[in-house]
C-alpha cells in the first residue's frame, strides 16, 4: 500500500538507491546497473497521477442526531484516497462511516491529506485541521519519504512534532505507519530488498515518534502483499499500483479497532486479544514485523495489541445503498453488512 505517486520518483530514488547501495554494500557495477534497468522498468510499469481522488469531506451519520465528532485525515496519497473513483470508497469516509455507526452519532469529515505529500508537507495540514478543532485525527504517511530519499530523522521530527500539536489541542491521534514498500510488485529484487529495509527503518522511528508524543500507532507493513498477490486485479485499483476500494478497505478494517479504542468506546471489536508490554523500541521493532500491531503509550513503557478483525476476520464490503452517505461505504464488521 505505498504511496509512490508519480513514475518519475521512481527514476530519482532508484538513483540515489544505487549509490548507497554500491557505497555501503560494495555493489558492482553490474549490481548497479541492474538498479538503474528496474527503474526504468518502474517508469513503464506505474502511469503518473492523472487526477486528484475524489473528496468524501461532510457529515456522515446525520440520521443519528446530536454534535457531529470532528475527524481530520492528514497525510499521503493512501490517506487522500487514490486510485479510487467514488467518495464513499476513500479512506477518510471509510473511518467516518465506521466511527459514526459505532458510536450512533454523526461525524464530520475533513480530508487533509494530499496527494505526494511527504513528511515536511505535515506542519501545513495540521495547521488547517486545528481550524476544524478536530476531536480525531488519523495519519497515514511515510511511503514519499523513502521514495524522495529525505533524511528520516527529519521527517520522523516532523511527524512526531505533528502528534504532539494535535495532542496539545486534545485531538486523538492515530498513525498508520509507513508501508512495506518492498512489497510493491513493480519493484523486484535487489531494490525490493532495500526497499523493505527503509520502510521497516522508517515504520519503526515513526512508531517511537508518535507514542513519545501521545498517539498510537498500527503497523502497515505489507499488510495487503499476500492479498495482492492473489488477486491483483480486485486489489489494486486501476493504476495497478495502489489499492482498490477493497483493499482500502481493509487497510480500513485493521486500522478501526484503534481508532474506536482511542475514542473510548467499549465496542467488542475493540477488545484485543492479543496484549503486551514491553520497552517502546522493542515493541517499534516488532510491530513492524507484524502488520496490524497496535502500539500504544502506557506510562515509561509501550503497549501492543492486536485485535480479533486482523487476526481472524477477512475484510469484507457492505452493499451500496442510496440515500445517507453513511449507508454507502464499505463495511468493517458483519453488523455494518444490515445497515441501510
Amino acid at each position: 500500500m505505498s504511496t509512490i505517486d508519480v513514475a518519475g520518483t521512481h527514476w530519482r530514488w532508484i538513483k540515489n538507491a544505487g549509490r548507497v547501495a554500491g557505497a555501503a554494500a560494495g555493489l558492482t557495477a553490474i549490481s548497479a546497473g541492474l538498479l538503474m534497468r528496474q527503474a526504468a522498468e518502474a517508469r513503464r510499469v506505474i502511469p503518473m497521477a492523472e487526477a486528484p481522488p475524489p473528496r468524501g469531506d461532510g457529515l456522515y451519520g446525520a440520521k443519528f442526531g446530536g454534535k457531529p465528532l470532528t475527524l481530520v485525515i492528514l497525510g499521503d496519497s493512501t490517506a487522500a484516497g487514490y486510485g479510487v473513483h467514488r467518495p464513499r470508497e476513500t479512506l477518510g469516509a471509510l473511518f467516518a462511516t465506521g466511527v459514526s455507526r459505532r458510536l450512533r452519532r454523526p461525524v464530520r469529515l475533513y480530508r487533509l491529506a494530499v496527494v505526494g505529500s511527504v513528511s515536511a508537507g505535515l506542519p501545513y495540514q495540521v495547521d488547517a485541521a486545528l481550524e476544524h478543532a478536530p476531536d480525531l485525527a488519523i495519519i497515514l504517511i511515510g511511503g514519499n519519504d523513502v521514495t524522495h530519499f529525505s533524511a528520516r530523522e527529519a521527517a520522523v521530527r516532523h511527524l512526531g512534532d505533528t502528534v504532539r500539536r494535535l495532542r496539545a489541542a486534545q485531538c486523538r491521534v492515530v498513525v498508520g505507519t509507513c508501508p512495506d514498500l518492498g512489497a510493491i510488485q513493480p519493484i523486484k529484487p535487489p531494490l525490493r530488498w532495500l526497499a523493505r529495509r527503509w520502510s521497516r527503518q522508517l515504520a519503526a522511528a515513526q512508531t517511537i515518534a508518535v507514542v513519545q508524543a501521545g498517539g498510537r500507532t498500527v503497523s502497515l507493513g505489507n499488510l495487503l502483499g499476500p492479498m495482492f498477490e492473489a488477486d491483483p486485479g480486485r486489489m489494486y485499483s486501476w493504476d495497478r499500483f495502489h489499492p482498490s476500494a477493497e483493499g482500502y478497505a481493509r487497510a480500513a478494517a485493521v486500522m478501526m479497532p484503534t481508532v474506536m479504542a482511542v475514542l473510548g468506546t467499549d465496542d467488542g471489536v475493540a477488545l484485543p486479544v492479543a496484549e503486551d508490554v514491553r520497552a517502546l523500541s522493542e515493541a517499534a521493532d516488532e510491530a513492524v514485523r507484524a502488520p496490524g500491531t497496535e502500539v500504544a503509550p502506557a506510562g515509561r513503557w509501550a503497549r501492543m495489541r492486536r485485535y480479533r478483525w486482523f487476526s481472524s476476520r477477512p475484510a469484507a464490503v457492505a452493499p451500496v445503498p442510496s440515500g445517507d452517505p453513511s449507508d454507502g461505504a464499505v463495511g468493517y464488521t458483519p453488523e455494518d453488512h444490515q445497515v441501510g
